[in-house]
C-alpha cells in the first residue's frame, strides 16, 4: 500500500505541476487517536479487526505506514518540482486541564503528545521519546527500520494543514494513569459554550493552539477547515438567517488575526468549512449543516437540491474581498 500511494501522489504531482502547488497527503490522520470510539473502521485508516486483536498496537502500526507514504510523497514531490510544498494534515484540537492540580495538568499535558504525535513524526521526521517508551511498557511490537527513520527524516513535511472546530477538556483520572483515553477521560469545559452537537466553541482556543503549534514545529501553518454544525431553517421567503455561524465564524478569524500580528504566528492561509451543506463526516447527517449555501436536502434524501444563499454567504464574501479586514455585519442580498 505504501508503494501504491506513492505512485499515486507522483501521478498527481506529474498531472497538476504548475496548476497546484500545495498539497497534504492524509487528512486529519491524527482522528486515529480515538480509536476505541472507531466502532470497527478506523477514521483515515479504514482497518477492520477482529475482537481478539490489540487495536491500539495495530492502530500505530496503520499510522506508521502512512506517515512513511507520506514521507515518500513528500520527497517524491521535491524531485518532481522543487517549488512544491507538501504538509501533513492534523485536526487540532487543544486539550486543556480542568484545574491547576498537578494530576489534571499532567494529563493534559499527556493527551496532547498523544494526540499530536502524528506532527512530531511528519513535520520533524522523529517518533518522541516518550512514544517509544509506550510502546515498550506496553509489549507493542512496531517495526519501525533504520530505512523507514531515514525516509521519515528525508520526508519531513513543509508546512502544517490543520482543522480546528473545538477544544477539549480532561481531569486526572481515577486510576491516576498518565494515559489519555479520549473516548473516557474528557469532562465539560465551565468556561466555553457547546454547540447543538456538543462541541465546546472556544475561539480563543485557535489562538492558544496556533501559538502550541508554531513553538513546537517552527514551520508555516494553514488552516484548511473552521466551521460550526448546526440545524439551519430555510425560510418560506428563501432566506437561511445563520447568525451564529457570522459570529463563530468572525470570533475565529479574529483570534487568528492576533496570533499572526501579536504573536507572529507563520499562518499563510484559511479557509472556512465549508462554503456549501454536505453529509457531515462526524455524524453522517444532512441536518449538521456547516455551509454558507443552504442546499435543500434532508437526512432521508428528500428534497429539491436547491441551493440558497444563507447571511453567511454575503458576510464571508464581503471578509474575502476585504482580505478579512472588514468583519462586521452586512445585509443579505
Amino acid at each position: 500500500m505504501i508503494g501504491f500511494f506513492e505512485r499515486f501522489a507522483e501521478t498527481c504531482f506529474h498531472h497538476f505541476d504548475g496548476k497546484v502547488r500545495y498539497w497534504m497527503t492524509f487528512n486529519e490522520i491524527d482522528n486515529q487517536s480515538d480509536w476505541r470510539n472507531a466502532h470497527h473502521l478506523y477514521q483515515d485508516s479504514g482497518l477492520q479487526l477482529d475482537s481478539n486483536v490489540n487495536w491500539e498496537e495495530a492502530m500505530f502500526q496503520a499510522a506508521h505506514n502512512e506517515m512513511v507514504a507520506s514521507a515518500k510523497a513528500v520527497i517524491a514531490a521535491h524531485k518532481i518540482d522543487p517549488q512544491l510544498q507538501v504538509g501533513a494534515m492534523l485536526a487540532m484540537v487543544p486539550i486543556y486541564a480542568l484545574t491547576a492540580n498537578p494530576g489534571d495538568q499532567m494529563l493534559a499535558a499527556r493527551a496532547m503528545q498523544y494526540r499530536y504525535y502524528y506532527g512530531d513524526v511528519q513535520m520533524e521526521g522523529e517518533y518522541p521519546q516518550w512514544l517509544l517508551k509506550y510502546f515498550d511498557r506496553k509489549g507493542y511490537q512496531v517495526p519501525i527500520s533504520a530505512a523507514d527513520r531515514a525516509t521519515l527524516k528525508a520526508g519531513a513535511a513543509d508546512f502544517l494543514g490543520m482543522s480546528y472546530y473545538f477544544s477539549f477538556t480532561v481531569k486526572e483520572r481515577a486510576d491516576h494513569k498518565v494515559e489519555f483515553d479520549e473516548h473516557n477521560d474528557l469532562v465539560d469545559n465551565p468556561y466555553v459554550e457547546k454547540s447543538q452537537w456538543g462541541w465546546q466553541i472556544d475561539p480563543q482556543g485557535l489562538r492558544w493552539i496556533l501559538n502550541w503549534i508554531q513553538d513546537r514545529w517552527h514551520k508555516p501553518i494553514m488552516i484548511v477547515e473552521n466551521g460550526i454544525g448546526a440545524y439551519d431553517h430555510l425560510e418560506d421567503d428563501g432566506h437561511v438567517h445563520d447568525d451564529y455561524r457570522i459570529s463563530y465564524l468572525r470570533a475565529h478569524i479574529h483570534q487568528m488575526e492576533l496570533a499572526v500580528v501579536e504573536d507572529g504566528v507563520d499562518v499563510i492561509g484559511y479557509t472556512m468549512w465549508s462554503p456549501i451543506d454536505i453529509v457531515s463526516a462526524s455524524t453522517g447527517e444532512m441536518a449538521k449543516r456547516y455551509g454558507l449555501i443552504y442546499v435543500d436536502r434532508d437526512d432521508s434524501g428528500h428534497g429539491s437540491d436547491r441551493r440558497y444563499k444563507k447571511d453567511s454567504f454575503a458576510w464571508y464574501q464581503q471578509v474575502i474581498s476585504t482580505n478579512g479586514a472588514n468583519l462586521d455585519d452586512v445585509s443579505a442580498e
